[in-house]
């Protein structure tokens, strides 16, 4: 842990971050990917949130409304959800709502990348979590990814780190937002300060969506606590990246990925303070 600066010191814990998600159980508006939506409800309810899915134009207006945040996933993007994100999107901002923005698939499609860029520029969000080739599509106006996938030129090593939370944290002053890239490891950072995370299993990516997941427990710890918002989400990513730990002890012989999945909502629904306090494993820069 390096020497704590005024920034790190008004941060509050990570066990801070999750009783105030059990607490306050934030109603979050998701607008996501249609093949992991049950998974994403599952998960936000894990954590002690509330989901409410809704991408018809003509209803968004009014769900958004009555929730805490706004998640945001293009993974499966058309011309109504589309315009049902610009809608909800201005709704929240009108709101001041916790908006997130999931970049799946930036660079891989035109759509992609262009309504990806419309959304950070138009609705500005709060929170932008992506792999590392979707947060440089952003941030450079092109790039490629292998899928959904980050591109394998594009890693988050020892060896780039200092340049990685460089960029990241110019990344978050130039979007006012907090950034998180999720990969073997993590940053997330706001202007001024960038948590390096290690946790989590390279199992986790044999799953679809533990990054809609993720995106959706982010949001929820980001509405149940506004005034730290990078810290809530870097506890978030920790959260998850334990609960993948913890669910992969618990595999046994025969298991396959759909068990994994599973055990991976379960570990966040059993997740306490305590073990996540313990458990995080991240330093700051």
């Amino acid at each position: 842990m390096s020497l704590l600066n005024e920034n790190e010191k008004s941060r509050i814990s990570f066990g801070e971050c999750l009783t105030a998600v059990h607490e306050k159980t934030p109603l979050i508006h998701n607008i996501t990917n249609y093949v992991t939506v049950n998974d994403v409800a599952n998960a936000l309810l894990a954590c002690g949130g509330s989901p409410i899915m809704s991408d018809e134009p003509k209803d968004v207006y009014e769900i958004t409304s009555i929730c805490g945040g706004l998640n945001f996933n293009i993974g499966t993007l058309n011309e109504r959800s589309i315009e049902a994100m610009m809608i909800a999107g201005s709704r929240a901002k009108e709101l001041a709502h916790v908006i997130l923005l999931d970049p799946v698939g930036a660079g891989a499609s035109t759509l992609r990348t262009t309504t990806a860029q419309t959304i950070v520029e138009k609705i500005k969000p709060d929170v932008i979590r992506g792999n590392i080739s979707e947060i440089k599509t952003l941030a450079k106006g092109s790039g490629t990814t292998k899928g959904v996938d980050a591109d394998a030129a594009d890693t988050v090593t020892e060896e780039n780190l200092d340049e990685m939370v460089a960029f990241v944290k110019a990344f978050a002053e130039k979007t006012n937002a907090v950034i998180a890239i999720t990969g073997a490891i993590d940053l997330v950072a706001d202007a001024d300060i960038c948590y390096v995370i290690r946790n989590g299993r390279k199992e986790m990516s044999r799953i679809t969506g533990t990054g809609c997941q993720l995106s959706s427990v982010a949001t929820a710890y980001a509405v149940a606590n506004p005034e730290h918002k990078v810290d809530a989400v870097a506890a978030a990513v920790c959260l998850m990246g334990l609960a993948g730990e913890i669910g992969w002890e618990k595999m046994q012989e025969g298991d396959g990925n759909s068990t994994y999945r599973n055990r991976i909502i379960d570990a966040i629904f059993n997740m306490d303070a305590k073990t996540l306090e313990a458990g995080a494993k991240y330093e700051i820069r």
